[in-house]
């Protein structure tokens, strides 16, 4: 039996932190209106509400077929007080909040609130090149955001190395 992770890896890997958040999904019957003039717009004076877009205009996939949907995020502060609360109050919560920002959407079809505990890296692994070789026979490997940064460049960047890691294993 061999040992999959060192204890220097491990030691590496539990430096990761990760923010906090929740996402709420409001879903309506096609056909609906949403007289919202923008595609997404990022809400910097809520306690609550850091982001809101109207999903379908975003993607630049309305159609006739599809009821549009409405994604909102919270803040990182909302997310990590709420971390552990019952999630029928944190939806009506930010349902409380989403009211008073955008007084004009409909009465949704259906909502769904997720929890995010993992949403952004706020440290990654250290002195890392975006991937951590685990183990060599077999070749196992492990990358992500959490080697490099929340972003679709950080993404890229560890996908990329990963690639080059695995390159000589072929």
């Amino acid at each position: 039996l061999f040992t999959v992770i060192n204890e220097s890896q491990k030691q590496q890997l539990e430096c990761v932190s990760y923010s906090s958040r929740y996402a709420l999904g409001l879903f309506y019957e096609a056909g609906t209106g949403l007289a919202v003039p923008w595609a997404a717009q990022y809400i910097t004076d809520n306690p609550c509400i850091r982001f809101i877009s109207i999903d379908n205009k975003k993607r630049n996939i309305e159609s006739p077929e599809i009821g549009p949907s409405v994604v909102v995020h919270t803040t990182v502060t909302f997310g990590s007080e709420h971390l552990d609360s019952d999630p029928a109050e944190v939806q009506e919560l930010i349902l409380s909040h989403l009211q008073r920002i955008v007084p004009s959407l409909p009465k949704p079809h259906s909502v769904k609130c997720q929890k995010w505990r993992y949403s952004q890296v706020t440290r990654a692994v250290p002195n890392c090149p975006g991937q951590m070789i685990l183990h060599t026979e077999p070749v196992l490997m492990c990358g992500g955001d959490g080697f490099t940064r929340s972003n679709f460049d950080g993404c890229i960047e560890s996908a990329m190395s990963l690639a080059e890691a695995v390159k000589p294993h072929l």
